[in-house]
């Protein structure tokens, strides 16, 4: 199943997800496996809200604060852990780091997991750490796998007939430099358009993705969606789906017109926000995409991703000026994830919405990758001492250890699970969580066995890498 990746180029992992998706159009339907005995946990969450921190958050400098040195010229790069002081939160045994004050004031609601471990894959690219962090298989397969939001579309249904019950809100996917790499797992994969994402990337403009044309009268759209179905029929990809494929893209469309025609698209208007809400908010694309989790929660979404978007050496992905970098990404974050919770806790929703927050990586001063690999050096501060402030920060890929926040949907609150070094490498010393164990508690949470699997082409495929994710049980209330 898998190729050889340990020295993968982002040509090469392109060019095999194309060649997957491509070769998924002409899989069959796929079945619910009957061989697989498969007995699902009792649900304690009806939605996920997963708050996506694209490009690598650094553990040390967010939620596991170590050894802090402040800046100053001179001072060797290798002393440096943590460029941000540690906090107090609500509950005594955990601290954070500063800036995230709003994160610390809720931090009773939640679970903290410091020992997120996901795997080297050699030469690290943002590209196929994303994808297996959101598909939990390592690209490149032979298959187009789904993402985990599609997964869940298609495993619980939507909560609401009108709304679609996968959404992301905040990415981009054109004209970012790694569109055709976000495409590969942005996506229903082999289940089909109807369980793949609806994507809102601005979500001030999310109203206008529901509401129809003007001067568009049901007539007119219904003689389009004629026209839409022969083209389908009559293009490369319309040939070379196969009928469930293809059927698949017909009912995205229809649900695309229920939606459209519905009172439930409402919710995607943030101009019906009260201003003071709204304020609260808006530090930005993701805060407002945080509002916009919040209503579409309301209203009966089933999954929503909400990012921080990825874009190469943007945002979290910080080659450089690391700690200048995290002082604005932190105002972006703190206070709309601290309010998405009182938010969701005031309306009586926290309970049965699990909300995560996680990365593809974490990120360190001094080492690629985990101590003794291979993978090439991608700082852009390269330097053994500090010389200026561009230096000051976390600049490498680290993937031995990362920070997982949780909150709601039957999770412990005030919880610390996991632990890693206190001094370089950080390396997680205590209860490892791998990307598949963590998908399966995220599972279990939903109602679903990690062991829920499909065939495709007369082969199991399975929600958790090949059906051996076990929830991390620990971290239930």
């Amino acid at each position: 199943m898998l190729l050889d990746t340990r020295s993968m180029t982002r040509r090469e992992f392109v060019s095999g997800m194309t060649a997957a998706g491509l070769a998924t159009l002409t899989c069959g339907e796929p079945r619910a496996n009957a061989a697989e005995s498969v007995k699902h946990p009792e649900a304690t969450a009806d939605t996920v809200i997963l708050l996506w921190m694209g490009g690598g958050m650094g553990a040390p400098d967010t939620f596991d604060p170590k050894r802090y040195v402040p800046f100053e010229v001179g001072v060797p790069v290798e002393k440096i852990l943590s460029t941000f002081p540690a906090i107090d939160t609500a509950v005594d045994n955990i601290k954070i780091t500063k800036g995230l004050e709003n994160i610390a004031k809720i931090m009773d609601r939640g679970t903290l997991i410091r020992s997120h471990v996901v795997a080297d894959l050699g030469n690290i690219l943002h590209s196929r750490h994303q994808y297996h962090w959101h598909t939990g298989y390592v690209p490149p397969q032979t298959v187009a796998c789904p993402h985990i939001g599609s997964w869940i579309a298609r495993v619980k249904g939507p909560r609401n007939p009108a709304i679609p019950p996968f959404i992301n809100i905040g990415q981009k996917l054109e004209g970012n430099g790694e569109q055709e790499e976000l495409k590969a797992f942005t996506t229903g994969g082999f289940f089909g358009t109807e369980y793949g994402p609806f994507n809102l990337p601005s979500p001030t403009d999310a109203i206008d993705a529901v509401r129809p044309p003007k001067g568009m009268t049901p007539e007119r759209f219904q003689a389009r969606h004629a026209k839409l179905k022969e083209l389908l029929r009559s293009s490369p990809i319309g040939e070379l789906a196969t009928d469930h494929h293809h059927e698949s893209m017909l009912r995205s469309i229809e649900n695309a017109y229920r939606l459209l025609n519905s009172k439930e698209r409402e919710a995607f208007d943030l101009s019906k926000e009260p201003k003071d809400s709204f304020d609260k908010y808006n530090t930005g694309r993701f805060g407002l995409g945080c509002l916009l989790a919040r209503r579409l929660t309301e209203a009966g979404a089933r999954f929503i991703e909400v990012t921080t978007e990825y874009v190469p050496f943007l945002h979290w992905d910080t080659h450089e000026n690391g700690h200048t970098t995290l002082v604005r990404m932190k105002k972006e974050i703190d206070q709309p994830i601290a309010r998405l919770i009182l938010d969701l806790e005031s309306r009586g929703l926290l309970k049965r919405t699990l909300v995560v927050l996680a990365s593809e990586f974490s990120r360190d001063m001094m080492i690629e990758g985990v101590p003794g690999s291979k993978a090439k050096d991608q700082s852009l501060a390269k330097t053994e001492k500090l010389g200026e402030l561009k230096h000051y920060g976390l600049h490498r890929h680290f993937t031995g250890s990362g920070s997982v926040l949780m909150f709601g949907g039957g999770i412990k609150r005030g919880f610390l699970y996991g632990e890693t070094a206190p001094e370089r490498p950080l390396l997680t010393t205590k209860n490892p969580v791998s990307i598949r164990d963590l998908h399966a508690t995220i599972f279990q949470a939903m109602g679903i066995s990690p062991r829920t699997a499909f065939d495709v082409e007369k082969r199991p495929f399975y929600a958790t890498d090949d059906g051996k994710g076990v929830a991390v049980k620990e971290l239930f209330a």
